[in-house]
């Protein structure tokens, strides 16, 4: 595994992380917890050291996982997990106002079974409520110790500037994957600027990129709505995606690695990605993942990667 410094802080953490969001067993399908906790502590032990998670996945149900997973391991991972949106039943609610906050840190705290969040994340941007008196209440927070070190998650320049105005921050976590490159015209950049980190979600574009589907796939689960999340499994993408699967298979067979390892080192090999979260639902996955960091893809294959990820990208519809 490799270890990097996220932004400016002293957080060292692996550049492939561990995404949670499964977890919340609401949409990516039913996943039995103590399958869950097998798995974080699967990719503990192979190396990763980062943890994501949030209020907003299966209601808290996450973090209770995840608090369950690092009992007796916490010196060895880096936690993160974020505030400001929560579920009512299947919406999500953005509420950045100060007494949603303080709420959510303190049940997150409590769920975690921890003293001290490592990494606590705006998780999406607040229209209703300024971002001043969001901030005023994270920098108390901070203050009384609850957090160490903020970050924002889908935050574009323009709010990125605004917030850095206010405070400091790390890093940001961004959607990314040869799916989804939006963010190198402007937001990579800024964050290198900046010397801020980056956490990339969605790196295996919801499992497409594992190569795993032979076919589209029907989400019959009524707990897994990812389809809803990811435009890249609509009937209309499916045939665009192909393409770049078939390479995927192609470059991952040259180094003995599976396509989702082959997708995973592409992107934590991109300038200005400093960890690629990834979530897994057992052990073997969360022990392939890690792997992913263990071999290194040519320069011609990279490139070659790239230029058909901007051949699909092109043709896919939102």
């Amino acid at each position: 595994m490799e270890y990097r410094y996220l932004g400016n802080s002293n957080l060292k953490v692996s550049a492939v992380g561990l995404g949670t969001w499964a977890y919340g067993n609401d949409t990516f399908g039913r996943v039995e917890d103590q399958q869950s906790i097998r798995a974080i502590r699967a990719a503990v032990e192979a190396g990763v050291t980062l943890i994501d998670t949030a209020p907003a996945y299966g209601a808290g149900h996450a973090e209770e996982v995840v608090g369950q997973a690092i009992e007796g391991i916490r010196d060895k991972v880096v936690l993160a997990t974020k505030c400001g949106t929560h579920r009512d039943g299947p919406k999500y609610i953005r509420d950045l106002s100060p007494k949603r906050i303080r709420k959510e840190i303190e049940s997150s705290l409590s769920r975690l079974n921890v003293e001290q969040i490592d990494l606590y994340q705006i998780h999406w941007p607040d229209p209703d409520t300024p971002l001043e008196e969001s901030v005023e209440e994270l920098l108390k927070l901070k203050r009384e110790g609850k957090f160490k070190y903020l970050g924002v998650c889908n935050f574009k320049v323009d709010l990125l500037k605004q917030i850095s105005e206010m405070t400091d921050i790390i890093s940001l976590q961004p959607q990314y994957s040869l799916l989804k490159r939006d963010i190198e015209a402007e937001i990579l950049p800024y964050l290198t600027d900046h010397n801020l980190g980056s956490l990339s979600y969605g790196t295996l574009g919801g499992g497409i990129l594992s190569g795993k589907y032979q076919e589209r796939p029907e989400f019959e689960d009524e707990k897994d709505n990812r389809a809803g999340f990811y435009p890249f499994f609509k009937k209309e993408n499916w045939p665009q995606t192909q393409s770049l699967i078939k390479l995927l298979k192609e470059i991952a067979a040259a180094h003995d690695q599976t396509p989702a390892q082959t997708a995973i080192n592409w992107a934590i090999s991109r300038a200005g990605i400093t960890t690629a979260l990834v979530g897994a639902k057992n052990e073997k996955q969360a022990r392939e993942n890690a792997a992913a960091a263990d071999f290194e893809l040519s320069e011609a294959e990279m490139l070659a990667l790239t230029e058909e990820s901007n051949k699909v990208i092109e043709n896919l519809s939102n």
